[in-house]
């Protein structure tokens, strides 16, 4: 696991669902190839519908532009190992 190494470049969630967003990070990268972003993310994504209902997005890479509208509460942007995580719900 790699817990508390994550770096949080931005968010607006509430702490226990940012901790809940790095754990999620971290068991996908212990589960999944580092290099295989698309499950990483696909495993982030279920792991928020089922926790928090469905509607969750999950953007996983090294280098990546994005630009979106989220819920209120419900965006954070970090750095963990090599990979950028950007977690969000749409509106």
């Amino acid at each position: 696991m790699l817990e508390g190494k994550a770096l949080v470049q931005d968010t607006d969630m509430p702490g226990k669902m940012q901790i809940q967003a790095m754990d999620a990070a971290s068991q996908a990268l212990d589960r999944y190839d580092v290099f295989d972003c698309k499950s990483i993310a696909a495993h982030i994504k279920k792991d928020f519908d089922d926790r928090y209902g469905s509607g969750w997005q999950c953007v996983v890479g090294s280098n990546f532009g994005c630009f979106f509208t989220h819920s209120k509460g419900s965006f954070i942007y970090f750095k963990l190992e090599t990979l950028n995580f950007l977690i969000f719900k749409g509106i």
